[in-house]
């Protein structure tokens, strides 16, 4: 499949192991290229749901200045967005425990950013999932925090890992946008190229 996409050398700019495993799911070859110390700034006053979409077209810009001509480059942001406030990584533990004491027991979005780009053309486009937890404990959230990285993981946590399992009562969109990467959309995109 993707035959289209031949001419090209495919790049995901993200050093996330679970963007990389995602996309892999598309039978994709591809490589993974990354520049150190690109910002993830965005304008003061936008709205949290768009900054995902921002941050990745900046984050292709940044590739687009040193693409061969048969480059194409796939790069993402995602945030967890409640009451319009944007939750990216935390910065500590105690940030990761904050966030996740505010998404406990209501809905959020997950806001994924996507950039597809190669020295002649741009696609960009975010995708949206609602995500309802059950009321976590203070135990439960502890715990997480101790057993697992989510300093790591936008909104503090990761659908795929033990806080899912137990906590996520709803999912109102897709299940791999909230791990990441929409790569449903993606492909259908990429089939455009």
């Amino acid at each position: 499949m993707l035959d289209n996409l031949k001419k090209y050398e495919i790049i995901l700019a993200s050093k996330s192991p679970r963007r990389k495993e995602l996309l892999e799911g598309l039978d994709l070859d591809f490589c993974v290229r990354i520049i150190p110390d690109v910002a993830e700034n965005y304008p003061e006053g936008m709205q949290a749901t768009a900054i995902p979409q921002y941050i990745a077209k900046e984050k292709a810009d940044a590739y687009k200045v040193m693409m061969h001509p048969a480059e194409l480059v796939i790069t993402a942001d995602t945030m967890v967005v409640v009451d319009d406030k944007a939750l990216g990584k935390p910065a500590d533990d105690n940030e990761a425990r904050e966030m996740l004491r505010l998404i406990s027991g209501r809905t959020h979005q997950v806001v994924t950013g996507v950039c597809i780009t190669t020295p002649d053309r741009q696609s960009a486009f975010s995708v949206s999932t609602d995500v309802t937890f059950r009321q976590l404990t203070d135990k439960e959230i502890d715990y997480y925090v101790k057993t697992y990285q989510p300093t790591d993981k936008a909104g503090a946590y990761g659908i795929q890992e033990w806080i899912g399992y137990v906590g996520v009562t709803r999912i109102e969109g897709s299940y791999f946008n909230v791990m990441g990467l929409p790569v449903q959309r993606i492909y259908e995109e990429l089939l455009k190229f």
